[in-house]
């Protein structure tokens, strides 16, 4: 044993979240598992895959044992698409990248100034008639960036330009709107819980607001994030003028700029509030019961970079044992933090794909048998 020391009754809680591109988390924990149990045959490994509000979202409550339930809603280019949201008792789990998703383009296209989130909002009234009472809407990997018009739209809300006449949908088209009409939104929202889970805190517009920030990983140009963000304030004038000023600050609201401004349309049309993600993913998932098994547990997600320390799955992970006086390590695929960082941040070490296979594209093609490697190593470093 090199770096630690785990009590003999051991017990491995991996709450790690995806290796974007290689690996579900789901995955993560099968082969985090099987790693473990090459060094340490028997051993008690809990998993519980984790997700900050982004992709993978459904399929860690899933995990946890909410039900499956599909839809078919309309996708960001207007398409029909299958849908999936996870629901238990009155509580409902809606990834808005099931319906609204950049997952969801086809290879190398991109619609900045047109993706709509219409079946997003689809995909909320199905939780809706299913039951939910309490709905976590987790807002992250978005193709879009209409601050939720298609979305509210889909529930109820009226756009109309100078003719009377729906804009199209996009963030762009919001720049011809004229006249707002939240009136005809589905009621149901006034006795529903909507916690919206997002791991970004960013406004809806200017040097920190979705468009600037986000719409260029959508394909936005340079012009294109000039034109939404201006579209986007037209937005909030418009609306300002519909319902008042909550309109405004609800757009500087942490929050708001989340998956294209989807957030901004949650808290000012379906009185949303705000949560960081992985806190309220982690409350859902049964987190503290589980830490409380646990000796030590290991997190993680494709990259640990800086972007990790704010607001990731990892961070929260890591941050909530250390509190509860648990152990942490991490497995990722790749590392650009440095060792002092990590401990900073509850994380007492990680272990990276890269180092074993160095060549990145390997290093994607082999994530699983790697990641095995990993654990084995982790059980060599903290079990055996």
């Amino acid at each position: 044993m090199t770096d630690g020391a785990v009590t003999e009754a051991a017990h491995v809680l991996v709450a790690a979240d995806k290796f974007k591109g290689s690996l579900t988390a789901v995955e993560v924990a099968e082969r985090v598992t099987a790693g473990l149990r090459h060094v340490v045959p028997g051993i008690e490994v809990e998993a519980l895959p984790v997700a900050d509000g982004g992709d993978g979202t459904v399929a860690a409550a899933v995990a946890a044992g909410f039900e499956r339930r599909e839809a078919r809603v309309t996708g960001p280019l207007g398409e029909p698409v299958t849908a999936a949201y996870a629901l238990r008792d009155r509580t409902a789990v809606v990834e808005m990248a099931e319906a609204s998703g950049l997952s969801l383009l086809p290879e190398g296209v991109f619609a900045p100034l047109t993706a709509t989130t219409y079946g997003s909002g689809e995909l909320l009234r199905a939780a809706l008639d299913a039951g939910a009472r309490t709905i976590v809407f987790g807002v992250g990997g978005s193709a879009t960036t209409d601050g939720g018009a298609g979305m509210l739209a889909a529930l109820g809300a009226r756009f109309l330009d100078a003719d009377g006449d729906p804009v199209g949908p996009g963030g762009g088209a919001l720049r011809d709107l004229a006249t707002a009409d939240l009136s005809g939104l589905d009621p149901r929202f006034a006795d529903v819980d909507l916690v919206l889970a997002s791991d970004v805190d960013n406004p809806l517009t200017g040097p920190k607001g979705a468009p600037a920030v986000f719409a260029p990983q959508k394909g936005a140009s340079e012009e294109d994030v000039e034109l939404l963000d201006a579209a986007l304030s037209h937005y909030v004038k418009v609306l300002e003028q519909a319902i008042g000023p909550r309109a405004a600050e609800a757009a500087a609201s942490p929050g708001a700029g989340g998956a294209g401004g989807i957030g901004y349309g949650a808290l000012v049309g379906l009185g949303a509030s705000f949560r960081p993600g992985i806190e309220l993913m982690l409350d859902i998932l049964g987190f503290t019961e589980a830490l409380g098994r646990a000796t030590l547990v290991i997190t993680g997600e494709g990259s640990l970079d800086e972007q990790t320390l704010h607001g990731k799955a990892p961070a929260g992970v890591a941050a909530a044992a250390r509190t509860a006086g648990v152990e942490v390590v991490a497995v990722c695929g790749r590392l650009a933090l440095l060792p002092e960082t990590l401990g900073r941040a509850g994380i007492r070490r990680a272990y990276a794909l890269t180092e074993l296979e160095p060549d990145t594209a390997r290093c994607i093609a082999e994530a699983g048998p790697l990641l095995e490697r990993a654990a084995a190593n982790i059980a060599r470093d903290f079990l055996s």
